[in-house]
């Protein structure tokens, strides 16, 4: 039960200086007008923080305040409480004992809501404080979209059954597509799954038409999970909706289309990138989500051991030369590029990039955008682009002989030129340099370095728990088994949705071309000659790092044996 005071909450207010006299004579007659409650005013001035507000409320009526970043709900005690309800009345259930439930909420004077909760749990509710935007995203992250989703299918269903559902996408008129598209139900289902995959942090959104039905998957730290499966009837009216977001032909079925939207979620701008292909059942679309909060843009934030920042940091401080970030689709290699750009940005530099396509924008940065069909090449752009007196160059992408031998000649004139490769270590981007018909000489003289890396999963912090791998496991790793070792995994909670892993990070090998290095490109050595002098001179290869992260409890070994091919 809440406990009232004789001390009111505004003096609690001025004896701990949070707010001042004239201050809270400004709320108080803003708040005889209007009838709002005098602390929301104070708040919405911006006179007191909603926290420092809400802790001294917590204080005035003895009840905890709590952050539910420190909180992680109980599965078996959300279910008590249906999502849409949660997000009406802005309140989530934490944990019961003994038929007492924990319930954050906002506002502890709300009694209505209180008494809901009571009511629809057959509980007794004891509440604890939590700041509004906390009890939104805790809502968004453990109830997910299910029941919102499930209630627009039933809107868009009724919506459309009794229009002809059976014709094939590419014989009904572009008009009745628009038409079904810009139904308000499915406006809606469409807006939910984007507004899903942003809060999940996915970077993909696949939506796959199969035989009788439609599939909806996002891609979390790599990995592709199943979000739903809407019937077949809705994919029409789904796929209109994101062509037309993304100013595309919705008419047009037969043929490949690319397009891109924004829209503003939780107070930022996310950019959405999408591509269409036809498929037997229908038109497959991916939608790349490119959420600028979410990108790593400071080189300390990528994962580096300190002495592979060092690295890293002494290459960017070359004058001129050429490097090389190599991995496969998918391991960062774009984001390493952006990280390093924004290291080395300043008034005194002239940075210049051609890329495809531009990810993210940088502040003070040129950024060009390959266009096969204007004649904007890699190769034609990066000619313009030695005519622009540029000091940093960065090519998103080295893919023909005709671009490498324009980049090696750059790195040879003067120029820092930052690109990347696919190849799986670090050695390989030197010798598939030369495959692409750069003589070694040049390779030798303009390399200053190269970086392979993958992305490993995080384990969730939440429910990390330390457990005995197997010692085949270790063995495979090359470690021997050792009760001092200890490694880490995620039991699988809320917020991690039962994977175990939230977030990722990377794992690099750093090849950094000193003299021996250089006089052994030019003698044209093997790749395992290259290889054995790296690891000589002390690069530390890509498991390495894997498992040293491991060991610290950041990773998994399973997910390093996943990422490094290590059977």
């Amino acid at each position: 039960m809440l406990k009232r005071r004789t001390k009111k909450l505004e003096d609690l207010l001025l004896e701990r200086n949070l707010i001042t006299s004239d201050q809270l004579q400004q709320a108080v007659r803003e708040s005889q007008t209007t009838g709002e409650d005098v602390g929301k005013i104070l708040v919405r001035l911006g006179y007191i923080s909603e926290e420092d507000l809400l802790q001294a409320l917590a204080d005035h009526l003895e009840i905890p305040f709590i952050s539910l970043n420190d909180y992680e709900p109980d599965e078996n005690v959300l279910k008590l409480l249906p999502s849409n309800i949660a997000s009406q009345l802005l309140v989530l259930p934490l944990f019961e004992i003994h038929d007492v439930l924990t319930v954050a909420v906002k506002d502890p004077h709300d009694v209505e809501a209180i008494d809901t909760v009571r009511r629809l749990t057959g509980k007794q509710v004891e509440p604890v404080l939590a700041t509004e935007k906390e009890i939104r995203q805790a809502i968004a992250q453990y109830y997910g979209m299910a029941v919102e989703v499930r209630e627009s299918l039933d809107e868009v269903i009724q919506t459309i059954e009794a229009e002809t559902v059976e014709e094939e996408d590419n014989l009904r008129p572009a008009e009745d597509l628009r038409q079904l598209a810009e139904d308000a139900p499915v406006v809606k289902l469409v807006n939910l799954i984007l507004a899903q995959a942003i809060r999940d942090k996915a970077s993909d959104i696949h939506i796959e038409p199969e035989e009788d039905f439609l599939r909806v998957r996002f891609r979390i730290d790599g990995i592709l999970h199943e979000v739903f499966t809407p019937p077949k009837q809705l994919q029409s009216a789904i796929i209109s909706r994101i062509k037309i977001l993304s100013e595309m032909d919705i008419a047009e079925t037969r043929v490949p289309q690319d397009g891109r939207f924004r829209i503003r979620l939780d107070n930022r701008e996310v950019d959405l990138r999408v591509s269409t292909l036809p498929t037997a059942y229908g038109e497959n679309i991916v939608i790349r989500v490119l959420d600028r909060s979410n990108v790593l843009l400071n080189i300390e934030d990528l994962g580096f051991t300190p002495d592979n920042r060092r690295l890293f940091e002494e290459m960017l401080g070359a004058a001129y030369g050429i490097i090389l970030v190599t991995g496969p689709t998918g391991s960062g290699k774009t984001t390493t590029l952006y990280s390093a750009l924004n290291y080395l940005n300043s008034i005194q530099k002239n940075i210049i990039t051609i890329e495809d396509p531009i990810e993210y924008r940088l502040k003070m940065i040129r950024q060009s955008q390959v266009n096969p069909k204007a004649g904007m090449t890699f190769a034609s752009g990066l000619r313009a682009i030695l005519r622009q007196d540029p000091d940093i160059i960065m090519v998103g992408e080295i893919r023909d002989s005709e671009t490498a031998n324009i980049a090696v000649q750059a790195a040879l004139t003067g120029h820092l030129v930052l690109s990347t490769l696919h190849t799986n270590d670090a050695v390989g981007a030197l010798t598939r340099l030369e495959e692409m018909g750069i003589e070694p000489f040049l390779v030798g003289t303009a390399a200053v370095g190269v970086i392979a890396q993958r992305l490993v999963r995080k384990i969730c912090d939440r429910c990390k728990e330390p457990y005995e791998p197997n010692p085949g496991l270790l063995r495979r790793l090359g470690l021997k088994p050792n009760k001092k070792l200890v490694f880490y995994r995620g039991r699988g909670c809320g917020a991690c949705k039962g994977t175990g892993y939230r977030g990722r990070t990377g794992i690099y090998e750093i090849l950094k071309v000193d003299d021996k290095i250089r006089e052994l490109i030019i003698e044209n050595a093997s790749a395992e000659k290259l290889r054995a002098e790296a690891l000589r001179s002390g690069m530390k290869p890509l498991k390495y790092d894997g498992i040293l992260k491991a060991m610290q409890g950041v990773t998994t070994i399973e997910e390093v044996m996943r990422v490094t091919n290590i059977d």
